[in-house]
């Protein structure tokens, strides 16, 4: 590795010494680029959360409650007392189900608890028209991470996975007061009923064209393809009416929902929604029991060791009062400088974005109108949101209950509140992400970005970095937000959010080659730690293409742009260190692309690359000009 050159491979070149130097914690599976001011951030907040517990003196009542459920996690001593107690009363109901239709009186109550059923429900807003909300239904998980795991050419892994799993349920089943012949067949059951959903509900390479998942039927249709559940009668005790009609996300397992839930499968279903339950519960329950519940999750990551019972007690807390938590971190913490100067990038960007929409050199006149209109109304949303939403002001807890009773209450709480919506108009000012996030996204339905105050720190921003390693970090992930406006997914949706055919035959047909063409840049290149599906990670690439793009075409026209610095910081951005099984399974979930491609695939499309660098068709870094994809 000492002697690779720029030319051949843009990422090393510019991280060795870092990735050298990392060392990924034994409760983490990656290391570096957005992980690692993921956790400066928790180590920054963790302290604050232990100095606002020890004053007492807090600045609101939702920062109190934040500190209150993480001080009760922590008391490790009360919910050792309590054990699996908690979850076994809770899943009280489920034990005593007896047919289908013991579990049919009492559907909506399942619902609100949270307990498994073999449909999950909820109130999203409605993708063909966002000023309003839409009941939509999907099918379970499986238990391994994708059902592709359950492909006759994944035998091994998938036996070797439900292995693990089987052994950490058997202990987690060992504890309660089952016999050993129910502990058995509860396993057995669940993993039969397990399968049957595998062959059902969709991949993750489905649900990354996220537009698939809006099929509105009839609710007369839904209730006969839900038999023998009584469905009708479900909606009626949540919505307290029958809505006309229901959005179905994975039509496959809906069309055959009868062959895995019937009155000959009924003991699967109920030993499946016993078992499940009892494991997602475990981290909420005794140390023991979080170690136990979570030894699966980290063999499929390849982490060594739970995080501390601090570290859990913050993420916990931070989770639930997402929005004050990043209330709290984005005032102290970010700057009005800082976000004074980041919205004029944004808006240079977007401007920027208008002119090269206008100068497209295949897109029709009309379709160029519609998509300048999309960026001229896009929502731009900065560091952090300028309050937070009334649901937090009900998310108080009793604290002499066992930590299983106060999470689960604050669960209700907030399942209850996204039901309530039916009726009421989306509220597009609600913010997809908590200001402390290390993240940032783009929503199709509202039309907005948005930018959690914690990325825009080094290496992706800071007001100590020059303007062109602003660009090649923040500018381009600002860059790659606005592109998925335009992505594989996003350029269905119209500038309102709706789902709308906004484009000409002849700019559909243009533009499904240009993202063939992306596909095949990626598709198949074997690293050493599996295979990449380019079809999967399509709507990202389109998105880093895009980003790199205008913000390449900004540097254009600066006075001295430094291409080098450029580069530099787009790779740096990227840097990371991970655990082979960790990137083992990003590639059959993660719909991004692993880091080493995304720093250095995407600078090849482009001819400022090339002249930075003095690369030639000698070099790795190469790729000829008829193979070059441009298309934002």
């Amino acid at each position: 590795m000492e002697n690779v050159r720029i030319q051949d491979d843009l990422y090393t070149f510019v991280n060795q010494k870092t990735l050298d130097a990392l060392v990924i914690p034994d409760d983490m599976p990656v290391a570096g680029g957005f992980a690692e001011l993921s956790q400066d951030v928790e180590k920054l907040m963790i302290n604050e959360f232990v100095e606002l517990t020890k004053s007492g003196v807090y600045p609101n009542i939702h920062m109190e409650r934040a500190c209150k459920l993480f001080a009760a996690v922590q008391n490790t001593k009360k919910r050792s007392a309590h054990g699996i107690t908690p979850a076994l009363k809770y899943l009280a109901p489920v034990a005593k189900l007896t047919d289908v239709k013991s579990l049919n009186r009492q559907l909506a109550k399942f619902v609100l608890a949270g307990l498994p059923l073999p449909v999950r429900i909820s109130v999203e807003t409605d993708m063909k028209d966002t000023l309003n909300h839409c009941v939509m239904i999907q099918g379970p998980d499986c238990i391994l991470p994708d059902v592709n795991y359950y492909k006759p050419e994944m035998e091994q892994q998938k036996a070797a996975l439900l292995g693990m799993w089987s052994q950490m349920t058997a202990q987690i089943l060992a504890q309660t007061k089952l016999s050993a012949e129910e502990q058995q067949q509860y396993l057995a059951d669940t993993l039969a009923f397990d399968a049957i959903i595998a062959t059902l509900v969709k991949s993750q390479e489905e649900w990354s064209e996220y537009t698939k998942m809006y099929n509105p039927m009839k609710t007369s249709k839904v209730n006969k393809m839900l038999k023998p559940l009584e469905f009708r009668k479900m909606l009626k005790g949540l919505f307290g009416e029958v809505p006309e009609r229901i959005i179905v996300t994975e039509p496959r397992y809906f069309e055959n929902f009868n062959t895995l839930f019937n009155e000959e499968n009924f003991e699967l279903y109920k030993h499946w929604a016993y078992v499940t339950f009892l494991v997602g519960s475990c981290s909420l329950l005794s140390e023991k029991l979080r170690d136990l519940g979570g030894s699966y999750r980290r063999a499929l990551s390849g982490i060594k060791a739970m995080s501390s019972v601090q570290k859990y007690a913050y993420q916990l807390a931070s989770g639930y009062y997402s929005e004050p938590v990043g209330l709290y971190y984005g005032e102290k913490y970010f700057g009005h400088e800082a976000k004074k100067d980041i919205i004029e990038i944004v808006h240079q960007i977007i401007d920027t974005y208008k002119e090269r929409i206008q100068n497209n050199d295949f897109l029709q006149p009309q379709t160029k109108e519609k998509a300048i209109l999309k960026l001229s109304t896009m929502g731009v949303k900065m560091g952090f949101p300028d309050d937070i939403r009334p649901i937090y002001n009900e998310l108080d807890f009793d604290e002499t209950k066992s930590l299983f009773d106060i999470v689960t209450s604050i669960r209700k709480k907030l399942y209850a509140n996204r039901l309530s919506k039916l009726n009421k108009p989306v509220d597009r000012t609600e913010w997809a992400m908590p200001g402390h996030m290390v993240n940032a996204c783009y929503d199709p339905t509202v039309n907005d970005i948005t930018f959690p105050a914690g990325i825009l720190q080094a290496p992706f921003y800071s007001i100590k970095q020059t303007r062109s390693e602003n660009l090649g970090g923040i500018g381009a992930v600002i860059g790659h937000e606005i592109s998925h406006a335009f992505d594989s997914n996003g350029a269905k949706c119209d500038e309102n959010g709706n789902l709308n055919n906004w484009w000409t035959k002849q700019d559909t047909r243009l533009f499904n080659a240009k993202i063939k063409a992306m596909i095949k840049q990626f598709d198949g290149i074997e690293l050493p730690w599996g295979k990449v599906n380019g079809k999967f990670i399509v709507s990202e690439n389109i998105a880093d293409n895009g980003g790199m793009a205008v913000t390449l075409h900004i540097m254009s026209k600066m006075d001295e742009p430094n291409y080098q610095e450029y580069f530099y910081n787009w790779a740096r951005v990227w840097c990371q260190k991970a655990k082979p099984e960790y990137r083992q399974l990003l590639l059959q979930v993660d719909v991004h692309g692993p880091a080493i491609l995304r720093a250095n695939i995407t600078p090849r499309n482009f001819p400022e690359w090339y002249t930075a660098f003095g690369v030639t068709s000698k070099d790795k870094m190469y790729i000829a000009p008829n193979k070059r994809v441009v298309i934002w």
